[in-house]
């Protein structure tokens, strides 16, 4: 629909451009009161051949820019071109000669007026056919340009459409992996407990297989996933950490890219237990019609150097990347680790 959209806009563009072309002998008109009749006769006659004389000019404009520039100049190189503009331009001067000597054969005029028709015809002839060309070669140069500048552009969005389809099916698979991890461990520790988080696990399944093949989700959508990946997480851990969850969403039409937020939950739950006095995880959404803030604060250990797998961070890196494809100028994203805290803040600017 775009493409035939775009089409009609520059065939009206050529268009108006021709009858603009056409209608210029017309509106320079002479001054009816200070000319003699003699001279607004001669000033229309002559004219009115250019409008005739600028219909045949199209054909010769299209001949230059559709056949000879792609097909011989931009193929052949510039010598063959020439050569073929050359032979255009003078089947041309003898095609508007012979148009020249029809139109003005039966003009009753006085003799010094009909002279004056014929004297300078080549030379406005001639300028017209260059100037034609001039015209052709020129658009055919901006029109190239911005084709190659729009493929590049459409092959820049496939590209990127690529990556950002590889990245978000990354997550899942990442993500299932922690989650699978951590049913084992609970299996282990308290095998009455995996029975209801298998279940809340399915919940959160079927959000990832059925409802993010949109490249948008509302953001109620992804804060009742966030809410219950936390549940899930309480499931497994108890009271063995504290687990704050606040939200505020006054604009409940805002979209977001599905499970863009989860990887900062998910590394403050990987890295914010275990090993740490204490363990507290802040989660706090806000979204309104202006921007989106979301922070994840988890308390970490000063003392304890964690060893991290392979797949750490994969998350997180992944998750940056894709927040500069989809948001490059419109996100601020602020991680820092201060005081005992490991805190990521991100501030999405709605457009």
């Amino acid at each position: 629909m775009a493409f035939k959209t775009l089409k009609f806009r520059s065939l009206l563009l050529h268009v108006f451009f021709w009858l603009c072309f056409l209608a210029i002998p017309v509106m320079l008109g002479p001054n009816t009161q200070s000319s003699t009749p003699e001279e607004i006769q001669r000033f229309y006659r002559w004219n009115l051949f250019f409008v005739y004389f600028g219909l045949t000019n199209i054909p010769f404009f299209y001949l230059n820019t559709e056949l000879l520039i792609p097909k011989i100049l931009q193929k052949k190189g510039i010598a063959l071109y020439i050569i073929c503009l050359i032979v255009a331009f003078a089947g041309m001067m003898w095609f508007h000669e012979e148009l020249a000597k029809w139109y003005f054969s039966d003009f009753q005029g006085p003799r010094h007026v009909a002279n004056g028709f014929r004297r300078g015809n080549n030379l406005r002839i001639i300028f017209q056919l260059l100037f034609v060309i001039a015209i052709g070669i020129s658009y055919r140069i901006i029109s190239d340009n911005m084709n190659e500048q729009e493929s590049k552009k459409e092959e820049e969005n496939e590209r990127l459409k690529s990556e950002l389809s590889f990245l978000r099916s990354q997550i899942s698979p990442h993500f299932m992996f922690n989650v699978l991890n951590s049913v084992v461990s609970l299996s282990r520790r308290k095998p009455e407990m995996v029975e209801p988080v298998i279940v809340k696990l399915s919940e959160l399944m079927r959000y990832m297989i059925y409802e993010t093949s949109d490249s948008k989700v509302n953001i109620t959508r992804e804060f009742i996933y966030l809410e219950s990946y936390i549940a899930l997480q309480k499931l497994r851990f108890g009271n063995d950490i504290l687990v704050e969850f606040k939200n505020d969403i006054s604009d409940a039409s805002s979209m977001i890219e599905p499970m863009l937020l989860i990887p900062f939950v998910e590394n403050a739950f990987k890295h914010g237990v275990g090993m740490i006095e204490n363990p507290i995880i802040e989660i706090h959404l806000m979204d309104s019609k202006s921007q989106l803030f979301f922070s994840v604060k988890n308390k970490v250990s000063k003392h304890i150097s964690e060893h991290k797998d392979e797949s750490s961070g994969i998350g997180l890196a992944n998750v940056k990347r894709r927040l500069e494809l989809l948001y490059p100028v419109s996100h601020q994203l602020k991680i820092e680790e201060s005081n005992g805290f490991y805190t990521i803040e991100l501030t999405i600017t709605h457009i």
